[in-house]
């Protein structure tokens, strides 16, 4: 198909499912656009990594490997599903691979929760990690008392970050308003709810442990919440590292400690409505549960009926997140997911829509950990290989496979888009910018900013030559 001209592949999506899809269409021979509607990549490992997890941030030099690859161009600030249509990609490239995660949060559902001090963590995240949609936020720091919903390692994160203090955040790359703003909190406890057990957290060891090492932070555990019932006592003794936690939290439990700020975690809680006072949460009443058996095996809360109030002045809900409809595309609301098979999207009849993938969280749901998006982009590339050898990818003639063509569309559909030539200048103008302040980095946190950052380097970069340039 297409004769000697390599075929072309449109990832739409800058995070780590749609590197890890560039990458290997790269390996399989495509040339590979990549869209983001950001004008900077690595979605959530730079606005949802927590700032005191550095580590976890280094996987962009693996990304940074792939830009370098002949083939590859990235497109930053592009919005497809508005500016281009996810109809125009397919007419142009053999292989549309969505990976635009799952931006929306999910939410409670109670009385209360549109009151001024409540808010997603999912937009607490965004601010404090400089997404430029996030920059103008407010959030009630001026509460002593903050309740998590949730007990996900996203809810700890939140947890530690409304604690660290100002001298330990300015250490990180926080958004300088977040830094700010979190440095003169009056926030002094964090209650960290979670419906179901202890057995039952989402969180990891490592996260949970971290908790223990917080200067000056005491973490509270009440040892009655901490008794297994006979199903939960089972999965534990048959799981090591949930067997870890366990100890881990007993060790809480039992432990002395005499911290001016505080961590408590609390199981077996639901909230049932945001109280409020003058339009202003004020607490969260919560119904206290049991967990019991139910028809097919499975471990279900139950509500006892007994009532428990926690006065706060700030709610965050931390209970996961759900895919976005893109204009164009399939999309299965009660799942919040792009319907699909093996990365294949399927549309309304269940059938593989020609030239149209999925990976990552839009594939999935809003599951597992940075690498585990490696291997679902590989289920996705996999199945784009198998179709691209059985002839079943679309097969583009006259202008829709012409490269150069191609490149002048995308010139006039979306001028301003910053290649990765402008992604990297402003990338040194944050760590300059970092290094003058004792910092890793400086976020830029407003799109205009970011554009005069990238000094107009846009859309075509060394390493994605057009047809003219390679003499065709």
């Amino acid at each position: 198909m297409g004769g000697d001209r390599a075929l072309r592949a449109a990832v739409v999506g800058a995070g780590p499912s749609g590197f890890y899809a560039a990458e290997a269409l790269l390996r399989e021979g495509f040339r590979v656009d990549l869209f983001d509607a950001l004008p900077t990549p690595f979605g959530l490992v730079r606005a949802g990594v927590a700032p005191d997890h550095p580590k976890i941030k280094a996987v962009t030099r693996v990304f940074d490997r792939t830009a370098a690859r002949p083939g590859f161009r990235f497109l930053g600030g592009v919005e497809v599903g508005g500016e281009i249509a996810v109809e125009q990609l397919r007419e142009r490239y053999e292989a549309v691979v969505l990976a635009v995660g799952a931006p929306d949060d999910a939410r409670l559902g109670i009385p209360g929760e549109e009151a001024d001090g409540s808010s997603s963590a999912g937009a607490f995240v965004a601010w404090y990690n400089g997404h430029p949609d996030a920059a103008d936020a407010r959030f009630a720091l001026d509460a002593e008392r903050a309740v998590v919903v949730g007990n996900g390692n996203v809810a700890l994160d939140v947890a530690r970050m409304l604690l660290l203090g100002g001298d330990r955040l300015a250490r990180t790359d926080v958004a300088e308003h977040a830094l700010d703003a979190l440095a003169g909190a009056t926030v002094r406890e964090v209650v960290v709810l979670g419906r179901r057990g202890p057995a039952q957290a989402a969180f990891t060891t490592p996260e949970l442990a971290e908790l223990g090492r917080l200067d000056g932070v005491t973490v509270k555990v009440d040892a009655a919440q901490l008794a297994l019932d006979r199903d939960s006592a089972a999965a534990v003794a048959a799981d090591p590292d949930r067997e870890q936690r366990i100890a881990l939290l007993r060790g809480y439990a039992g432990r002395r400690q005499a911290g001016d700020r505080t961590i408590a975690l609390r199981f077996l809680r639901s909230p049932t409505e945001i109280v409020t006072e003058g339009g202003r949460v004020a607490g969260v009443r919560v119904a206290v549960n049991t967990l019991e058996r139910v028809d097919g095996g499975r471990l279900a809360i139950r509500d006892t009926g007994a009532r428990e109030t926690i006065d706060c002045g700030l709610v965050l809900r931390a209970v996961g997140y759900r895919g976005r409809k893109l204009p164009g595309v399939p999309f299965d609301p009660g799942r919040g997911l792009i319907p699909n098979r093996g990365g294949r999207v399927l549309d309304d009849a269940g059938r593989p829509l020609p030239g149209a993938y999925a990976a990552g969280w839009c594939k999935r749901g809003p599951s597992g950990v940075i690498g585990t998006n490696k291997q679902c982009a590989a289920e996705t590339v996999a199945a784009i290989v198998a179709d691209r050898d059985a002839g079943r990818l679309p097969a583009h003639a006259g202008a829709a496979a012409d490269d150069a063509a191609l490149d002048v569309w995308l010139s006039e559909r979306c001028p301003h888009a910053i290649g990765w030539e402008g992604w990297t200048a402003i990338d040194a103008h944050e760590r300059a910018a970092g290094s003058a302040a004792g910092r890793p980095r400086v976020k830029l946190v407003r799109r205009d900013r970011l554009r005069l950052a990238a000094g107009g380097a846009v859309r075509r970069d060394r390493h994605h030559a057009t047809a003219e340039e390679n003499g065709a």
